[in-house]
């Protein structure tokens, strides 16, 4: 008579642990005429309101989020090696690449969220071996956060 619930709760288990993919965050922020795109090796987006030409690495201002406000179920993922997938849409367009977390990671920033190709880290690192950075973002898009459009990046855990 036990073991039908035991059976039971271990196919649960097994079914919950299918679900990662659950995990999920979103991040809302604006374009800005300064925005080029031109970094080979970062994606950043940043809660300031204005940036320089210089930041060739930032494609939105004025995000609802910093690394520090992610959720902890994403934090857990990713200080845990855990794979993410993130999509960026501009209007009814959508570019999307992965990375993964690091138990280096700090994830304390509370100005920035930057995905890096390269293995570094510091408190405003929220992933690492990106396999794509600023300058893959295809151009139209950048065009459009030129002109200020609204930005969307959904973070997935894989």
């Amino acid at each position: 008579m036990l073991l039908f619930p035991l059976v039971h709760l271990a196919f649960y288990v097994r079914v919950r642990d299918n679900f990662v993919g659950l995990i999920k965050e979103i991040i809302r922020a604006k374009g800005h005429p300064n925005i080029t795109g031109r970094h080979e090796t970062t994606i950043e987006v940043t809660r300031d309101p204005e940036i320089s030409p210089r930041a060739d690495c930032i494609i939105g201002v004025m995000a609802d989020k910093a690394v520090k406000h992610i959720s902890p179920e994403l934090k857990e993922h990713l200080l845990a090696g855990g794979k993410i997938e993130v999509m960026i849409s501009v209007e009814d367009s959508v570019f999307s690449f992965e990375a993964r977390g690091s138990p280096k990671l700090k994830l304390l920033s509370d100005k920035e969220i930057v995905f890096r190709k390269s293995t570094y880290v510091d408190e405003r690192t929220i992933a690492i071996e990106a396999t794509a950075a600023a300058k893959d973002v295809p151009r139209p898009m950048i065009e459009m956060l030129k002109k200020g459009k609204n930005l969307l990046i959904e973070i997935r855990a894989l």
